[in-house]
């Protein structure tokens, strides 16, 4: 029995390879969709002269999970993170990799979207003249101080602190999470259940708009905090990840049906929904999303448990680039507002330039210094050497 549980501890505390694939993709496609907003007619905070509803085809199918997958794959991080750490320790870690980059890209990264979406609003000043009003700490969209694309960090080190204690609990139980394991290997209660708690959800807290501003933002909590929940307790026990694996043909099959429903009756010719058909709606789309998550997890535990070398730099670069890359698009798209060229010839211009851009910076500038390294999220050289093996297993920063 004792050389069980030395082979389940073991199985939960390799790296997981799959999990890194998944996240460097997810935020692969942030990249992306963010380009995409310069195009749509979906608010952002500059746009295109010529606007199309053709790129929200693609961008509407990405948008039901991409952010799911990221709060999922960030609570499976907790996970790992957590080690053999204690709390306090734990804590430390997060200040230092993701409070740290959130204040300095606050100050440093996120003024320049602001700038030039004031310069379309038609403001004349200067940069330097424009930065003096960041200080005056009046929120965006009054003033000048925001996290903007951010929030993703202010959210996850919110959960970390306020969820430390559930986690732990639930980390410590594992009679109880293997009952959970068991109970949810059934294909009716890995989706029905998990898509009835959050359509109940949004049925309840559905008056309350997406902000992102932490505060009164409690539909968006209550999804983001269950997903994130959801990713820490799938690392407890193997059986939830056998389970994903068993069932990953049916979740496609699943959302591959609904999702072509989606777009031949609401989302191809744009229906506008509403009264009853609003529930039937979010239901639909519910239902979809979490079989893609589903299935999203299922095969990346199957074919993605390799390494590489682009793995080994992505991995590590995949944190700088998600806080550089929507100011890089920003500046990029600008001067291109009024060009004539083709929306989709700017649109591959930017989204090559960012990544681009983005690589350079990291590479060069980001990679090589230590102030730079913690201020992006990263672990300064000298540390990263000295880790001791037994905690090099994976850290999903968010």
């Amino acid at each position: 029995m004792k050389n069980q549980d030395n082979l389940h501890s073991a199985s939960l505390t390799a790296r997981r390879y799959d999990l890194d694939w998944l996240r460097v993709i997810a935020f692969a496609i942030l990249i992306f969709f963010h380009v995409g907003m310069f195009f749509n007619f979906w608010e952002w905070h500059i746009k295109n002269d010529v606007i199309t509803h053709a790129i929200e085809l693609p961008m509407r199918f990405t948008s039901q999970w991409r952010m799911s997958l990221l709060f999922m794959i960030s609570g499976a991080g907790m996970y790992f993170a957590l080690g053999n750490r204690g709390p306090k320790a734990f804590l430390g870690e997060r200040f230092v990799r993701i409070f740290i980059p959130l204040v300095f890209g606050m100050f440093v990264i996120v003024p320049p979207q602001i700038f030039f979406e004031r310069l379309t609003q038609g403001e004349t000043y200067s940069y330097a003249e424009f930065y003096k009003t960041v200080f005056e700490f009046t929120p965006y969209p009054e003033g000048s101080f925001s996290w903007h694309h951010l929030w993703y960090l202010v959210y996850i080190f919110f959960y970390s602190l306020i969820g430390l204690p559930l986690l732990l609990f639930i980390r410590r139980n594992s009679g109880l999470t293997a009952s959970w394991a068991r109970f949810f290997s059934n294909p009716f209660t890995l989706i029905l259940i998990p898509v009835i708690w959050h359509v109940v959800g949004t049925a309840l807290l559905g008056q309350y708009p997406t902000t992102h501003n932490l505060l009164r933002d409690w539909n968006e909590h209550f999804h983001d905090f269950t997903l994130f929940v959801t990713g820490f307790v799938l690392c407890t026990q193997t059986g939830f990840w056998e389970t994903l694996k068993k069932y990953r043909k049916v979740n496609l099959v699943i959302w591959l049906v609904l999702t072509t429903a989606l777009y031949a009756f609401y989302w191809i010719p744009r229906a506008e929904i509403e009264g009853g058909e609003i529930m039937f709606y979010n239901t639909l789309k519910t239902f979809n999303a979490w079989c893609i998550l589903l299935s999203i997890f299922g095969y990346g535990y199957v074919y993605l448990q390799f390494s590489n070398r682009f793995l080994k730099y992505a991995n590590e670069a995949v944190y700088p680039f998600y806080i550089l890359h929507q100011t890089v698009i920003i500046c990029l798209a600008y001067p291109l507002i009024n060009n004539t060229l083709p929306w989709i010839v700017k649109f591959v211009y930017i989204s090559v330039a960012t990544f681009l851009i983005c690589l350079v910076l990291y590479h060069f500038l980001i990679k090589q210094f230590n102030v730079l390294r913690i201020v992006f999220g990263l672990k300064s050289k000298r540390k990263k050497l000295v880790d001791r093996p037994e905690e090099a297993v994976i850290s999903l920063r968010s």
